[in-house]
């Protein structure tokens, strides 16, 4: 069975995650969402909320699920017998970071890491862009999944 683990803060879901997530279906027989908690974060939304979001979006789609975790994702994936781990890359920046944290995982763990590059018309969105928009009372909705509606932040 490969199953694969989509690591994030999802602060919150963008489009260019649910492109992401809808182009690994085909690719594994599990993708489990894994919303990081990290303490010393300060997030806009709840976990709740990030939790919600992503259940809504994808609650038509058996083969994801949504988990919530601390600590390493290389653990995470071992306790949930995930054989990959699921990364976006929207650009070279992304590609230098993410391509660091695979080489440790898979020496650390033996894991894969799998990386889809973004749709170009979504390769922009990134979260922290999202949350800018949202503080400032701009037009979110066109970068978010429809499950991402909320009234003022």
């Amino acid at each position: 069975m490969r199953k694969a683990i989509f690591p994030g803060s999802f602060d919150p879901i963008t489009l260019g995650h649910e492109d992401i997530i809808k182009r690994g279906i085909p690719l594994f027989d599990e993708i489990v969402i894994a919303i990081g908690v990290n303490a010393e974060k300060k997030y806009m939304f709840s976990l709740e909320e990030r939790k919600r979001f992503i259940e809504e979006t994808f609650k038509d789609e058996p083969k994801v699920s949504v988990i919530t975790y601390e600590g390493l994702t290389i653990d995470l994936a071992k306790k949930e017998k995930a054989n990959f781990i699921l990364r976006g890359l929207r650009n070279p920046a992304d590609f230098e970071f993410e391509k660091a944290i695979a080489h440790t995982n898979r020496k650390l763990s033996k894991i894969e890491t799998v990386f889809l590059l973004t749709a170009a018309s979504t390769s922009f969105i990134s979260s922290s862009i999202v949350r800018d928009v949202l503080r400032h009372g701009g037009e979110y909705e066109q970068l978010v999944p429809k499950a991402v509606r909320v009234k003022e932040k």
